[in-house]
């Protein structure tokens, strides 16, 4: 079937009427080790044929105040970006932030086993709205490290 690898673009309040709530940071997908002893390495948006963007991936565990019930309530969300998505507004109580999606994509999948299947989303973002950490655009200061357009006196 064709459809089975496309990724949906909803508008994201579309998607999520009341919007979400990121629970806790944003963290780095890491690839699995089978040498406890070997260094993590931050898993990048390529599949086994090499295809995809080449940037990081990142998680974050989100609340969806409409879900109809506790179960559908909190779920993943991988960030694909070179730089950790952070959010621009204020935690509203400890651990908790609203956030708006950007580059919101949704693909449908088989959750559950047995005869307790039931579709679920694999849920993917660009970044958060506001975010000003880097991912979008360049350092105001590049540093001495870079090169600058201007030439030294």
């Amino acid at each position: 079937m064709a459809l089975k690898d496309i990724w949906f673009q909803p508008a994201f309040h579309v998607a999520f009427e009341k919007g979400l709530f990121l629970l806790g940071t944003v963290q780095p997908v890491t690839e699995f080790q089978k040498d406890r002893s070997a260094p993590t390495r931050q898993k990048v948006d390529l599949d086994n044929d090499g295809n995809g963007t080449g940037k990081r991936l990142w998680k974050a565990t989100v609340t969806d105040p409409t879900a109809p019930n506790a179960k559908q309530a909190s779920f993943d969300v991988i960030f694909v970006s070179d730089v950790q998505p952070v959010p621009a507004a204020p935690e509203i109580v400890p651990g908790m932030t609203p956030i708006e999606l950007e580059g919101l994509q949704i693909k449908p999948k088989i959750a559950g086993s047995g005869e307790f299947k039931s579709i679920g989303w694999s849920i993917r973002a660009t970044g958060i709205k506001g975010d000003n950490s880097g991912s979008k655009q360049a350092p105001t200061d590049p540093g001495a490290a870079r090169p600058s357009s201007a030439k030294a006196a």
